[in-house]
């Protein structure tokens, strides 16, 4: 099935160029169907890259997904055009009496600031809690998934001797629908500052880690019920994303070493090879259709989450 995207999105054209069946609003007006409606707070300064990543993933499943995008209000963006964010994007206060069926998060380049730092932080704060009862389950994305961490179950992050940056192997923790088709290792790439500890999850009787990796910690935290979702890693990042933010760093003058185990023979200028995209689909599918989808009742309107069934 596809997923349906606003008319005229520039990342309509890259997704079908790469054979991703996308639907404009249009034509899925006439489709007697209910997709899964998902909202995206889209918090990376790139948003129209970040969009392609995330609809590229969410569009490779048997579902019919219909995507709002979703921008702080309190925060003005540099780095995306105002017609773009007009044209595209709406505020909390415009979505905030529906309901849908998941939310995604992403991460923030704000990690070497204290979260209470934000100038966003009580916008974002108040979506944080109107998840609670307004969606099925939420994806929360590298800082994203360390502000839903501090702000729902109190865990801080701690800044890192270096920047993890780079592509990790991965283990798989704890067999569940989410992790279900998981290798027993896997890729995932990584580009932050700061993490959060192990001992910290665990000290959280609600927070089970799934996945993890020697050399990047924690990657995949969930609740029993699958409400919340943390992923510390950017697996919706495609095989160029860390290139470019190597350039934009050396460029800027910043010290930072080559991303590890992405560039064959560790040469920056040979061309990465995308290793991490079979286990992306598979999480975002597992998502959708096992937390989300299985989850969500048919008719959002006016209702009030119950506990669903137990992810492990």
């Amino acid at each position: 099935m596809p997923i349906k995207v606003p008319d005229h999105l520039p990342a309509k054209e890259i997704l079908q160029s790469e054979q991703i069946f996308v639907m404009d609003e249009s034509r899925a007006f006439h489709q007697d169907i209910r997709p899964l409606r998902i909202v995206i707070l889209n918090l990376m300064p790139l948003k129209e890259v970040t969009e392609t990543q995330l609809l590229r993933l969410l569009g490779n499943s048997p579902l019919q997904v219909e995507v709002t995008l979703l921008r702080m209000k309190s925060h003005v963006a540099k780095n995306t055009s105002l017609e773009h964010l007009t044209s595209f994007y709406k505020t909390f206060e415009s979505v905030q009496q529906g309901a849908y069926d998941g939310m995604i998060i992403t991460g923030a380049p704000l990690e070497h600031m204290p979260f209470e730092q934000v100038t966003y932080w009580d916008e974002i704060r108040e979506i944080m809690d109107w998840t609670k009862t307004a969606v099925t389950s939420t994806l929360h994305i590298c800082w994203g998934a360390q502000a839903g961490l501090y702000h729902h179950h109190q865990i801080d992050k701690y800044p890192l001797e270096d920047k993890l940056f780079g592509v990790f192997m991965h283990h798989v923790n704890v067999r569940c629908n989410l992790t279900r088709g998981f290798d027993d290792e896997f890729l995932v790439p990584h580009s932050r500052y700061t993490e959060v500890k192990r001992e910290d999850v665990e000290a959280v009787p609600d927070l089970e880690v799934l996945a993890e990796s020697p050399e990047a910690g924690v990657f995949l935290v969930a609740t029993p019920d699958a409400r919340q979702i943390f992923v510390t890693g950017h697996v919706e990042y495609d095989e160029m994303t860390l290139c470019h933010e190597y350039t934009r760093d050396i460029q800027r003058g910043i010290e930072i070493d080559v991303p590890k185990n992405y560039f064959p023979n560790n040469d920056p200028e040979a061309r990465p090879r995308h290793q991490w995209r079979s286990h992306a689909n598979l999480l975002f599918a597992n998502w959708l259709n096992y937390c989300v989808y299985q989850e969500t009742p048919y008719d959002l309107a006016g209702r009030i989450r119950q506990p669903g069934v137990q992810l492990f």
